[in-house]
């Protein structure tokens, strides 16, 4: 019984003292992970004659979770770059006399087309310090092509291939699925254009939906061709033959069109950049990267106390407490009141990367947001998305910024609630009800919705839409009939969206960040980031687990569409299915 005693005692200190060693190992950990996103600039010197190796085929994402940063700094998960960090290294290497050119590879860069184009506005800054940059590519995707183009020299490998076809949208329509099978989601809407619920009702896309995603992809096709057209001087005409007729799909065809300019292997890329910086065979190419310009924040000045708060606001807008990566009242109330009390911050950047979603919460944050602007200037930076529930946000600003890519607008409203009674019935299954009132039963999975029901939740969408084209009103300086006729659920982009008064200029946020200045009369300032969400021991221990991250590897092999549907399963709504988000869901190819 003693030697039990012992060998349970023993076995109980072991556990205690593995407990206790974890707990360190977690907080030096985290503090290293903290150190690397703190404000301050880690000095990193950096050679003679060197080359920014700048590598776009990871994530760019405008935020990155605190625990990101651990599993990054532990060498777990994939690899993020924080899209401001971006921009920050490509100044600072253009200002680095060391730095004599970029070494660029973006064959399949995981970005939205804003993104894209903030940080192709950033190489050709770079490039006009008389800097050079050169690429290198197996293959091309569309997106890695229109990044890379900015470059001096595009080489590609003899048997790579490019992609180069104009843009294309797929959307998909359930009506006959739903007839055949009997799921069938009921729809309330207002706006014509508030085809996010369309391919649930319609077995074709209607007038009105392909006339939008058709302005949408011309818009955003045009931008793109133009800045490709002036980079590698190709006429209009010429690049839209080699889009229409593929003519580049081929290495040697590629270069004959004028596209890239050698079909090489990497080994003799190498040595066309020893020859840009001036190199002899045998010398080694000085390479910097990302992190040793930019050390915590990039754009840390010493010594300057004035702040402009940047919130982050990505992802869909969902009722409930909010992360990093969801847009919930609780955590973004805390974050804009934060910036309010902090002293130092003068102004505040709104960064809006958002389709949408909760009525109840756009409206409880942009109120929140109201009030912090008669406090200090507020200025909206929108990103790759910025419509429906992100546009509620954004018309808060004193001031609206958007890429010519931003997609935005989707002024409209609808709701969804799934009815499977006609599926549940045909494999014997019957709902039966006891009420005290004829609606008491309100909604159920297993019954058509009353008529009245449905009226209740029209009057919901109406009074939700009519809010909406108040917000757009007030805070654009329109009359509700000038904000009816762009309304009604239609989407643009940034371009379309100044030329219709929905923003004030265009630019990404490195220009948000200049007005934001202005309106705080700012020489000089840091930026302090938000949200700011400190992640629990127990996150840690998630991240560290053997099964930790099988629920995130499972979800990002899911379409985008399904993963903002099964996480919008596991948050509070305020009522079933009113929403006001971006019109469809869809990936411009």
């Amino acid at each position: 019984m003693n030697f039990l005693k012992s060998f349970l005692a023993s076995i109980l200190g072991t556990v205690v003292a593995f407990i206790f060693m974890g707990i360190v190992f977690f907080m030096a950990i985290a503090g290293i992970a903290s150190a690397f996103g703190s404000e301050e600039t880690i000095k990193v010197d950096i050679r003679e004659n060197s080359i920014l190796e700048l590598d776009l085929d990871l994530s760019v994402l405008d935020n990155v979770a605190a625990t990101q940063e651990f599993e990054q700094v532990l060498g777990l998960g994939n690899d993020v770059l924080k899209f401001n960090n971006v921009i920050a290294a490509i100044k600072k290497a253009a200002k680095d006399e060391n730095i004599k050119g970029i070494d660029l590879q973006s064959q399949f860069p995981s970005m939205g087309w804003s993104q894209a184009q903030s940080i192709r506005k950033a190489l050709n800054e770079f490039k006009a310090e008389g800097k050079f940059i050169y690429s290198y590519g197996d293959y091309y995707s569309q997106k890695g092509y229109y990044l890379a183009s900015v470059s001096d020299s595009i080489f590609l490998n003899p048997l790579g291939g490019m992609e180069f076809k104009g843009l294309a949208a797929e959307v998909l329509y359930y009506k006959d699925f739903q007839d055949k099978y009997g799921f069938k989601m009921e729809v309330v809407r207002h706006g014509k254009y508030k085809s996010a619920v369309e391919p649930y009702l319609e077995s074709e896309m209607s007038v009105a939906n392909r006339t939008q995603i058709q302005s949408l992809l011309n818009s955003i096709w045009g931008t793109v061709s133009e800045e490709i057209e002036t980079s590698r001087s190709l006429s209009a005409a010429k690049l839209k033959s080699i889009a229409e007729e593929l003519t580049a799909s081929l290495p040697e065809n590629a270069m004959e069109v004028g596209l890239i300019d050698g079909v090489i292997y990497e080994s003799d890329y190498d040595a066309k950049l020893k020859t840009a910086l001036g190199l002899e065979e045998d010398n080694k190419i000085r390479k910097a990267d990302l992190n040793q310009l930019t050390g915590g924040n990039g754009l840390y000045k010493k010594g300057v106390r004035e702040r402009i708060a940047v919130i982050y606001a990505q992802g869909p807008v969902l009722y409930g407490e909010g992360t990093e990566y969801i847009i919930g009242q609780e955590v973004f109330l805390d974050a804009i009141q934060d910036a309010v009390d902090n002293r130092r911050v003068k102004a505040i950047v709104l960064r809006i990367d958002s389709p949408g979603g909760s009525a109840l919460s756009s409206d409880i944050i942009w109120n929140a947001l109201m009030k912090a602007k008669e406090k200090k200037p507020l200025v909206v930076s929108m990103g790759n998305v910025a419509a429906s529930g992100g546009y509620y946000l954004a018309v808060a600003g004193d001031e609206i910024y958007a890429n010519d890519l931003t997609i935005t607008g989707s002024i409209g409203v609808f709701a969804t609630v799934l009815n499977a009674k006609q599926f549940t019935e045909s494999i014997g299954i019957n709902a039966q009800h006891v009420m005290t009132h004829k609606n008491a039963l309100g909604f159920s999975l297993f019954e058509a919705p009353s008529g009245e029901f449905r009226a209740s939740i029209k009057e919901g969408i109406e009074h939700v839409y009519e809010t909406f084209k108040e917000r757009v009103a007030e805070g654009r300086n329109m009359t509700m009939e000038e904000v009816e006729t762009i309304a009604q659920g239609r989407v643009w982009t940034g371009k379309q969206a100044l030329e219709n008064g929905l923003v004030d200029g265009l630019g990404g946020l490195e220009q948000a960040l200049e007005a934001a200045a202005r309106l705080a009369e700012l020489e000089e300032y840091n930026i302090t980031s938000y949200p700011k969400i400190d992640p629990e021991f127990d996150d840690f221990l998630s991240v560290m687990g053997p099964f930790g991250s099988i629920q995130e590897q499972l979800m990002e092999n899911y379409p985008k569409e399904i993963q903002a549907f099964l996480t919008s399963l596991t948050q509070k709504t305020e009522r079933p299915g009113i929403e006001i988000r971006l019109p469809y869901t869809v990936e411009i190819k």
